[in-house]
């Protein structure tokens, strides 16, 4: 049996395994149904107002921007947390003890996590194509491009997560170098407004990242070709997004699949231990 494929099985297993116990866990259900009624509490709120210039409703428009948001989200800060933890609990270094372990780690890491974010997605989608008029209104051909959009999506922001907790040293730095950078794209990549009351240096920033260019995918499959004059360029814009979306997927994974390694290497005994004890020390 090829080792690489066998680690590659045992990763995929590994990633189901989590994702099935996560649906179980009351902690897990807790925060799709505390964030999903949030978001849906927010666009009520908000349901009988109109976007200006456009005869559509707010949450019609906005609803596609949140989902394209929660998925870049989840898809660099889970990651990022779930690898900064096991690096500290030693869960990293016995994968690397094993035969072609890395592998099967980030195997298990992409399954799981690409899994994960769909429940929050559906908790906050199916009770708003019943709560807001035309707001999900999707057909086939809409369908067969947000698929492979949305996996573009997720191919590009996960090496991001990897990345980032590759290079955190601990779970306490995460909010610093990992959770209020994110929000602080969440801002300014028009996912509760429209980009163009920002500075136009921060338009320029938001469209570095696949933040923006995920929420302009989802709006381009939701919303009506008329929508699009919202937008910067008043088109969709979508061989730029898929070409960007892309290009952070490639280079993505080829800087992650460098850091990691790395960061293997550094792993050891001496250095599990001495995150253990930061962290009883940050706890006490």
């Amino acid at each position: 049996m090829n080792p690489v494929a066998h680690a590659v099985r045992v990763g995929l297993r590994r990633g189901w395994t989590e994702f099935v116990l996560g649906l179980r866990s009351g902690q897990d259900q807790g925060y799709y149904l505390f964030v999903g009624l949030g978001v849906l509490a927010y666009l009520w709120i908000n349901r009988t107002g109109e976007v200006e210039g456009t005869d559509l409703l707010y949450p019609t428009v906005a609803l596609p921007s949140i989902l394209g948001g929660f998925l870049v989200f989840g898809m660099v800060i889970g990651p990022a947390f779930a690898l900064v933890m096991e690096k500290e609990d030693g869960t990293l270094l016995r994968a690397k003890a094993t035969p072609h372990g890395l592998v099967g780690y980030v195997t298990g890491q992409v399954v799981y996590h690409s899994l994960s974010i769909l429940p929050l997605l559906l908790v906050i989608l199916v009770p708003s194509a019943l709560l807001f008029d035309d707001a999900v209104r999707l057909g086939a051909a809409d369908w067969l491009l947000l698929v492979p959009l949305g996996l573009l999506a997720m191919v590009a922001a996960l090496p991001v997560g990897l990345v980032l907790g590759a290079v955190v040293p601990n779970t306490q730095k995460m909010g610093t170098y990992g959770f209020f950078p994110v929000i602080a794209l969440f801002t300014i990549s028009g996912i509760f407004f429209p980009m163009q009351v920002l500075w136009q240096w921060v338009q320029v920033v938001a469209q570095v990242f696949p933040m923006y260019w995920t929420g302009l995918a989802m709006r381009s499959v939701f919303l009506p070709d008329s929508a699009a004059a919202l937008e910067i360029t008043g088109t969709w814009r979508t061989v730029e997004t898929f070409a960007v979306l892309g290009a952070w997927a490639v280079v993505g994974l080829l800087v992650a699949t460098v850091v990691l390694r790395r960061m293997a290497r550094r792993q050891s005994g001496s250095a599990v231990k001495g995150a253990r004890e930061r962290a009883g020390q940050f706890v006490r």
